[in-house]
């Protein structure tokens, strides 16, 4: 099973169309959506995790290219200098989707890479400059 993420661009004739329920129930994709803004009329963008076999995620991205979506690959994500740390909790303020959470009791730093949708603000938030983008292919 491969699992990978992309940017998908939708100009605005192609928003109202099922495309994601073609992914799933003709190219057996599963489909996690970390982050979407879509509306009528206007150019849409879904950041998608896929997972599926290889043949059916290349089968899946050419179906989408065929239907005039743009498709980027996410090739970067976010790392953490856990070991320095002084869980002071200022990156908890800027990420949206709780990869970045406060543990509770202790108040420990807690990070969720899985959930990271490699915005790149924690970068920004952290004092220490702890956290660092890594491109990969």
């Amino acid at each position: 099973m491969y699992t990978r993420r992309y940017v998908l661009t939708f100009p605005p004739d192609k928003v109202n169309e099922p495309l994601t329920f073609h992914l799933i129930k003709d190219y057996n994709m599963e489909i996690n959506i970390l982050k979407a803004d879509i509306n009528a009329g206007k150019e849409g963008k879904l950041l998608l995790e896929f997972r599926t076999g290889k043949t059916d995620m290349e089968k899946g991205l050419k179906y989408l290219k065929d239907k005039g979506i743009e498709v980027t690959p996410v090739s970067k994500q976010i790392s953490l200098r856990y070991e320095d740390c002084v869980h002071c909790g200022a990156c908890t303020a800027v990420c949206f989707t709780d990869a970045l959470t406060m543990e509770k009791p202790s108040w420990e730093l807690n990070f969720k890479p899985e959930k990271c949708i490699v915005c790149g603000l924690c970068l920004k938030a952290c004092p220490l400059n702890l956290f660092k983008m890594e491109f990969y292919n």
